[in-house]
């Protein structure tokens, strides 16, 4: 009870309040206090305007790059389940061994598929793809083995499991050589990690410069209204009452710009869309930008929400408590 208060109960009637009452005046409270901070952002719009703008181009920039490197990992992913590795057998092996081979390779947990390539059948394919013509019949005997085509499966796809499996598929027996060019992948893996750490590292930064933007925005705030606040304190408002519009503000902030964020994102695809679809159509492939749906929507919603409370926290729990009546 306030000292403004005192002695105003002695006489007076009192009222219980039920459980119900209780539980819905909470709501009350809260939904009134909410609307009333967004009121307060209504009435200075072009200071809120800029603090939404900064949260949500803070947000805008690691959003969009992390998009772009997820469906560059598809893209490789997509590659990694068509690449191939290619097994020379022996010169002299019987086809009967041939045979054994594939069925043998077939059973293996790692394999998707196994195909069987003939020596003849493989020469015809050369002298096809060649140009070379009928050069090719004045050899005196087929240069070519047997080979056996292996497609691992996708989980076997990755650099450090394909180079695994070729190493046992060169142990078995009748196979001359093993070949498989997982160099360039290996490369377009590694650029991806660096991608990702610096989206990371530039999407921390920007959040904890957000987080002090926010925190200013709201210690401004509070600085205005110090007076109110003195007056609430002394009536005997809670903290949790006083720190709840600010409270508030920071979540309006963060709304709001994480719409902001959403809707930017959506145009900068948009704009990038004309250029990625001229580099796709020269390698004949067909490739749509993916991953702005519901589910990156909440979490952009969610990460701008927590900056914002966290920047308004910060702010209330270090400036709110200093305001005291003396």
């Amino acid at each position: 009870m306030s000292i403004l208060f005192t002695g105003r109960s002695h006489g007076a009637q009192t009222t219980q309040v039920g459980l119900v009452q209780r539980i819905l005046m909470f709501f009350v409270s809260h939904v009134r206090q909410a609307l009333s901070s967004l009121g307060e952002l209504w009435r200075a719009p072009v200071a809120s305007l800029m603090t939404i703008g900064v949260l949500g181009l803070s947000i805008t920039l690691p959003s969009t790059f992390y998009i772009l490197v997820k469906n560059a990992e598809h893209i490789a992913d997509g590659w990694e389940q068509a690449s191939e590795i290619t097994l020379f057998l022996q010169k002299d092996i019987k086809p009967k061994d041939s045979a054994q081979l594939v069925t043998r390779l077939g059973l293996w947990s790692e394999i998707d598929s196994v195909s069987f390539i003939p020596a003849d059948q493989g020469l015809k394919e050369f002298q096809q793809l060649s140009g070379l013509g009928d050069a090719l019949d004045y050899l005196s005997e087929n240069p070519l083995p047997d080979v056996v085509l292996v497609k691992p499966l996708a989980k076997y796809s990755s650099p450090t499991a394909a180079k695994l499996l070729l190493e046992k598929l060169r142990n078995e027996r009748f196979v001359e050589q093993g070949k498989l060019d997982i160099k360039w992948l290996e490369r377009l893996h590694g650029f991806l990690s660096i991608a990702k750490e610096l989206i990371y590292a530039v999407a921390l930064l920007l959040f904890l410069a957000v987080v002090l933007i926010i925190g200013n925005t709201i210690r401004l705030n509070i600085l205005s209204r110090r007076d109110e606040i003195l007056v609430m304190k002394l009536v005997g408002a809670t903290d949790a009452f006083i720190h709840r519009p600010f409270m508030y503000t920071g979540f309006w902030y963060g709304l709001l710009g994480g719409l902001m964020a959403w809707f930017a994102v959506l145009i900068l695809l948009w704009w990038m869309g004309g250029s990625i679809d001229a580099l796709t159509a020269k390698y004949d492939k067909n490739f749509d930008l993916t991953g702005m749906n519901l589910e990156a929507l909440l979490v952009m919603l969610g990460v701008s929400v927590f900056l914002g409370l966290a920047g308004s926290m910060i702010s209330v729990h270090r400036h709110v408590r200093g305001i005291e009546p003396k």
